[in-house]
Parts: C-alpha cells; structure tokens; sequence
C-alpha cells in the first residue's frame, strides 16, 4: 500500500499509545490519538493510583517495545524505580507509558497531535471523518480503532437504578467502598483478576467487613510463579483447541501447569485461527474459564494477600447462579443458587460490585462510535461475539465480509480473530505490525527510545 498521509487513532489507553508510537518510530505518517482522559497511555488498566495493584507479568517481559525487550527494565533503573522486585504497581506503568509518548513527540514535533475528546461518529464518504461530542471534527486518510475492553453491562435481573448507590458499576471508582463499616456486606458479581482489584480497593479504602464473590464456577486467577527449565515446544501442538485441557494436564505432570501453559503462548494465536467454528465454540463454551485463571495470572504478593483474606474468612469465593435482586433500605437481597445445587439462597448486601467482566460483544455496547458504525454497516460484529471481525492484517471487515483499506483495529476487541490479544506481550507485537503496514516500513530506526 502506499500509504496515508494521516492516521487517526481512537483510543489513547496502552493500545492506542503504542500504535501512535510505533507509527512515529517506522516514520510513517502523521498521528492523532484521540482520547476521553486527560492522559494517554494509561487506560482503564493503568489510571489506578493504588500501589496494591501490581502488574501480573514481571518487568522484564513488559517492554513496550517489542524489538527492544529491556526498555522497560532500563526505565525503571533509569527512574530509581527497579528496586521494589519483579511485579510493579500499575501506576507506575502507567507512568512509563505516558512519558514514552511525550519523548516520542519530542524526538518527532509536528507529526503527532493529541486530543482530548469522544467520538461519536465516523463517515467514509470522503477520506476519514470522525466527528466528536463536543461538535469537532478530525479528518485522516485512516483510523485506527484501539477502543481497549468496553464496560461491563449490568448483570441479568439487575436494575441500577433500583438499586441506586448499593450498586457500583464500576469495580475500581474511588467511591466504591465509601460509607461503609465493618459490620456491612459486599458482594462482588465475578470471580476473576477485576474481583482481585475490587477486593485490594475494599481493602485500601479501611473496608472491614465480609466480602462475598460469586461467578459460575467459582473459579479465582492462580498465582504466577518463575519459570522452570525444560526442552521448549518448537512447533504448534496437533490437535484441535479444545483438546488444548487434556494436553495441558498431561504436560503440566511433566513440567508444572504454568510452565505448561506458558508454553503454548507462541502458539496459540495460529491454534485459534486454525480451529473450526464448531471448535472455538466449544472451546468457549467449555474451558474458556478454565483457560483464564490459569493463563491470567496473579502476582505472587496479590496471591498471598488474596489467600489470606480467604483464610480468615474476610473473603468468600462461592460457585453459583445470580436469580434476583431485591432492593431494600440500604441494602439489597440477593437470590442466588449454589452450583449443583437444587436450593435457593439469600444473602444481605449493602453493596453490589460489577466485575463480571467486559462486554465482549460490540452490539450490546453503549459506545455512540460502535453503534454507529454497526448500524451503518461500516463494520461487523464477529461471528462468535467476542468484539470486532478483522482479517489477519487487522482490517475492519465490512457488513459484506470485504476488508477496509481504511479502517484497522486493535487489542482485545480483535479477540475472535486472534483469542489471544488481551496482554502487553500480545498487544505490542500486533501494534507494531499494524504500524509497519501503514507505514510500509522495513526497517526501525530511533536507537534508544
């Protein structure tokens, strides 16, 4: 391709930051990143000010840059930060972030322009037109949509507003423990690394009262340990996905279940594309939760902290089925059934806490810009409502299964195509490869950044 002249990102949270970076660094065309917050680069991951939350991968594999793996490491030594061990505060990465942005702007002034602002449309009739809420308007030759993962809806039978402040739809808000004491009852909706930030925030905040987590399963993140030694796989395992579980098991025998699983990780982007529709579904149906708690993982700290609290029975992880929620003064009656069970039970909330997860499917998004381009037939839902369909190259397909030369997408709403596209390893590597397309680079120059 020869190339646009202007890209327009949409999004500055990790994902959108590393595309506007990577497209600077390949000396490709002309950003601008347009994002809702007052600062790029940090996200809803990394905009948490707690040092509770710890990164869940250690520094030395969350280099930004995927030809550069030390980067990160060489920042932290550079900022005196290097001290604290291998699992980092959040914020701290989201520090790093955010000046990788400013000094990739100072090392190329002119080429990359930041917007604070929401789209709210975009329109293809001429080039591309991206108009905001606020009115404005931004016209680019492409756009680039790194949206992040969307908002979590609100849980069958719930009505937000029955339920008022007893309900926090939003799991890390600085108001989600307040105007509670120690004699009152949380419970968290979800089971998975949301539940761990919602549980350390409670905590941070002088919350000492009983926490209760329900999901399906029952199922919490495991803990991330060092790797061990072994002959590593050199080619992608045969067989179909969803005999992924019982391969699994037989190797983590052999070698430890998280080296096992680490294993697969150069792997398992071609395994998905590889597996029939039939296969993914049945994967998903299956041991997609299975998969989760052992591929996400927590920090060693954040596990001990979190077995802690479980032992002492401030926190309770249950298995079980939400029916209804009945509000009542100052606090809310959950129906709910316990996995393998046939009884209803009840329990006293004085507060709900959503962290079920993000919605994956962009149909059911409250986002004015997905609505709109799914109404218009601009892009398309992929077929397992996982976030966006693109090809293998990150072209938005259309409402007639065509690519756009136009419009591309990144980070976790491409998870039907590639599944695994949800951590910095991923997300890194997909960035700087959308960026050398547009930009139709074959070399990487800026020593140092």
């Amino acid at each position: 391709m020869s190339g646009p002249s202007r890209v327009a990102i949409i999004g500055g949270g990790f994902s959108g930051a590393l595309q506007a970076v990577n497209l600077l660094r390949h000396d490709g065309p002309r950003a601008v990143l347009i994002e809702r917050r007052p600062e790029v680069g940090r996200g809803t991951a990394y905009s948490t000010p707690h040092p509770a939350h710890l990164l869940n991968v250690p520094a030395n594999n969350m280099s930004a840059l995927p030809d550069d793996p030390g980067h990160f490491l060489r920042w932290l030594d550079a900022h005196s930060l290097g001290g604290g061990g291998p699992f980092v505060p959040r914020a701290t990465y989201g520090r790093y972030l955010s000046e990788l942005v400013e000094e990739t702007r100072r090392r190329a002034p002119n080429r990359l322009e930041i917007v604070q602002g929401n789209a709210r449309s975009l329109d293809l009739a001429d080039g591309v037109q991206i108009k905001l809420d606020d009115g404005r308007r931004i016209e680019a030759d492409a756009a680039v949509l790194a949206m992040g993962n969307l908002p979590p809806p609100a849980p069958d039978h719930l009505d937000p507003a029955a339920l008022a402040t007893c309900y926090v739809s939003d799991p890390w808000a600085p108001s989600s423990g307040s105007g509670l004491d120690s004699d009152d009852h949380v419970l968290i909706l979800g089971t998975g690394l949301t539940m761990i930030d919602a549980v350390l925030l409670l905590q941070a905040q002088g919350f000492h009262g009983r926490i209760t987590a329900i999901s399906r399963r029952g199922l919490i993140p495991r803990m991330q340990a060092h790797p061990t030694s072994h002959a590593r796989l050199s080619e992608k395992p045969a067989g179909e996905v969803s005999q992924l579980l019982r391969r699994f098991r037989i190797r983590a025998r052999a070698i430890g279940w998280q080296t096992a699983i680490d294993e697969l990780r150069p792997f398992t982007q071609a395994m998905w594309q590889a597996a029939t529709l039939d296969q993914k579904r049945r994967f998903l149906r299956h041991l997609r939760p299975w998969w989760d708690v052992h591929r996400h993982r927590l920090a060693p700290p954040i596990a001990q902290q979190i077995r802690f609290l479980r032992s002492v029975g401030t926190l309770k992880v249950a298995a079980g089925r939400i029916l209804a929620f009945a509000p009542r003064r100052g606090s809310v009656e959950v129906s709910w059934r316990p996995r393998g069970s046939g009884d209803v039970q009840r329990l006293l909330a004085n507060r709900v806490i959503n962290c079920t997860g993000p919605e994956s499917d962009p149909s059911r998004s409250t986002e004015p810009l997905l609505l709109d381009l799914l109404s218009g037939g601009i892009v398309v839902s992929d077929i397992l409502g996982l976030g966006l369909a693109v090809n293998s190259q990150g072209m938005l397909l259309r409402a007639d299964g065509t690519p756009s030369r136009s419009l591309f997408a990144l980070g976790p709403m491409t998870r039907g195509t590639f599944w695994e596209i949800t951590a910095v390893p991923d997300i890194r590597v997909q960035a700087w490869r959308i960026a050398r397309y547009i930009s139709n680079a074959h070399w990487i120059g800026w020593e140092g950044l």
